[in-house]
């Protein structure tokens, strides 16, 4: 936990931009994975860390904004949970550590959600990802699982969003301990990348090392020869001399606060040369966004330079062909680029995502696209001090879809889909970084993991 100011200041910021009513903060609960008794990995709820900090099953909060008090709920351990699971603090203990004076059980907060709802109270609820949540609030609200969308409260997200948008110098040095912890995931990958050894030795090996450091790794790993599959979680395959792995994959501290880093490598420890060519294309576009990273700045903006840079290079190699400025307005480079550059990072990887991509991307000044590609820019707003966010630009080669295209007659005047075909077992390569915005421009955070050709083929050949 961070000092008890911490999240007393965050709730009275809170209070001060919600408004009035009753703000409902439900912490998770433990899931079975298989029996009542075996539970997957306990993860709490994001938002109930930011502003309560507690990471235990079983406890909810209120902001009741109207009489300037918050409330956490929840039980002492019994003496049978203390035989199985140890002694913990108290409720009472655990809420003078984070600057709450009122507790109550479990038991009590139905009752006053009721007593609230009779008197024709306000209440407020983020918008629920989880199943037994909507049980929950059925239960507690009195309500159909229908009928809970109509608690979800726009003016809750906003104030949560533009609160947790910024982070302050303990988050900052979090997700740092975060990204230096993916560094070492990520060169162990490099230097176990040989002929011989499979992609799950790889990828176990990695996960590994983030839970020696103190957390899971905060989104399944995605290491694999196939990085022309973006969220590719198979890893079956054996490694084989002249192919490229894309290794997704970031550490969460013990608070809760994730890195996310890509690297793509060769096995063997070399690349070739048609490989290097393809590489160095996303080095300069990955080099090129975060030298432009600045308030101000939109994401969006960022986003399509590096896709310029992209089809700039592709053309040089004659896959793609005619005016860049045009290749990227048509869309057409979406073949080979068709996610969005980057995303907000924090307490969780794609941070806020359950909140709303429209409420942490995007404002009333930038709207989403509905063009191929451009519509999986998950964050195209202006950029202010203290957002950490993501640079990830890549480039594949996806056999279907260039089958598709193709067939399809899509972009003929700018995709030479004669050259794109040499390229259908290449793969995809994929680099990132976490970047911090500054108010004078950006940071990288984190000790350098190594990035560029030479680089990596020197980690791996130590």
């Amino acid at each position: 936990m961070f000092q008890k100011e911490v999240y007393w200041k965050r709730r009275k910021r809170l209070h001060e931009l919600a408004g009035g009513g009753i703000l409902l903060f439900p912490g998770n609960n433990e899931s079975a994975m298989n029996y009542k008794a075996n539970p997957f990995h306990f993860r709490q709820d994001s938002s109930f860390l930011y502003f309560f900090g507690i990471n235990q099953p079983g406890m909810n909060a209120i902001c009741d904004l109207d009489a300037g008090e918050d409330i956490l709920y929840g039980d002492d351990l019994s003496i049978d949970d203390i035989i199985w699971m140890g002694e913990h603090p108290t409720v009472k203990d655990l809420a003078a550590s984070i600057g709450v004076k009122t507790t109550k059980k479990s038991e009590e907060l139905a009752n006053d959600l009721r007593l609230a709802l009779k008197n024709g109270r306000k209440i407020h609820l983020l918008p629920p990802y989880r199943g037994d949540n909507l049980i929950i609030f059925s239960e507690l609200l009195q309500c159909t699982i229908d009928e809970i969308d109509s608690f979800i409260s726009e003016v809750f997200i906003r104030a949560v969003v533009e609160l947790r948008s910024i982070k302050d110098e303990f988050e900052i040095a979090e997700i740092e301990k975060a990204v230096d912890v993916a560094g070492i995931m990520h060169t162990t990958a490099m230097k176990m990348g040989f002929p011989g050894n499979y992609e799950r030795e790889l990828a176990g090996a990695i996960e590994g090392i983030s839970l020696s450091h103190g957390g899971p790794v905060p989104y399944p790993v995605i290491l694999s020869m196939n990085g022309q599959i973006l969220h590719n979680h198979d890893h079956s395959q054996e490694l084989v001399e002249g192919r490229l792995i894309v290794n997704d994959s970031g550490a969460e501290t013990s608070m809760g606060y994730a890195s996310d880093i890509t690297r793509t490598f060769p096995v063997g420890g070399k690349f070739t040369q048609r490989q290097k060519d393809i590489y160095d294309i996303v080095l300069k576009a990955n080099i090129e966004a975060i030298g432009n990273t600045a308030p101000g700045t939109r994401n969006l903006d960022l986003h399509l330079g590096a896709a310029r840079t992209i089809a700039s290079g592709l053309k040089d190699l004659g896959i793609l062909k005619g005016n860049v400025d045009d290749i990227v307005s048509s869309g057409a480079h979406a073949l080979f680029f068709p996610h969005g550059l980057g995303h907000m990072l924090g307490l969780d990887v794609h941070d806020m995502e359950n909140l709303g991509e429209q409420y942490v991307g995007y404002d009333e000044t930038v709207s989403r696209s509905d063009q191929f590609g451009l519509a999986f820019l998950r964050m195209g707003r202006e950029l202010k001090p203290g957002f950490i966010f993501t640079i990830e630009p890549g480039c594949y080669f996806i056999p279907p879809l260039i089958s598709m295209w193709k067939k399809e007659g899509r972009h003929k005047s700018f995709i030479n889909y004669s050259k794109a075909e040499e390229y259908v077992n290449f793969g995809g390569v994929r680099i990132e970084d976490d970047v911090l915005v500054t108010k004078d421009g950006y940071q990288v955070l984190g000790k350098p993991i190594p990035k560029t050709t030479e680089e990596v083929e020197a980690t791996m050949n130590r």
